[in-house]
């Protein structure tokens, strides 16, 4: 496939409308995603687009109210963890040994002969035990929620200073 004039015009035209690659990809016809990437990257159309729209929205907009009962949720979720102060023991384990079930914490810096993973118990349906989650977890930033991080940093730091 070659881009001749017209295909490059087309292109320019439907990213410049905020269309994805994969319409625009549809819409030439011939081409994949990523030939269109390529050539938007090469045209250096990326940085003319600041945000995208897509023209098939199939999410239904949420209501406020919803909106607010999931974000209390995750957040007394994460404080059920807080306040739960019984972590296992490390358990270091070499990527080899490492399964589904295990806490994949990197440990140390992967050039180094010392270097492991955490191997504790991971909680179902994330790669971190429930001391590395704390770590991982970043709420979004509300005045009201800056306040709960800096409490989580400063009982992960006791917690890392107790074991």
């Amino acid at each position: 496939m070659s881009w001749d004039d017209e295909k490059v015009a087309k292109l320019k035209e439907l990213w410049g409308k905020g269309n994805t690659a994969s319409q625009i990809a549809e819409i030439i016809g011939g081409i994949s995603r990523n030939a269109v990437i390529g050539k938007a990257h090469r045209l250096n159309l990326s940085a003319k687009i600041k945000t995208r729209t897509t023209s098939n929205n199939n999410f239904k907009p949420i209501g406020d109210e919803l909106k607010i009962r999931s974000r209390k949720g995750k957040r007394n979720k994460f404080k059920s963890l807080i306040i739960e102060k019984d972590f296992e023991p490390e358990n270091p384990k070499q990527l080899e040994e490492l399964d589904d079930n295990s806490c994949k914490w990197p440990i140390g810096h992967p050039n180094e002969k010392s270097f492991y993973f955490c191997g504790r118990t991971s909680l179902k349906d994330f790669s971190y035990c429930k001391l590395h989650l704390l770590y991982a977890y970043q709420p979004k930033g509300k005045k009201e929620e800056n306040n709960d991080k800096e409490e989580v940093h400063k009982y992960i730091n006791k917690k890392v200073q107790a074991s």
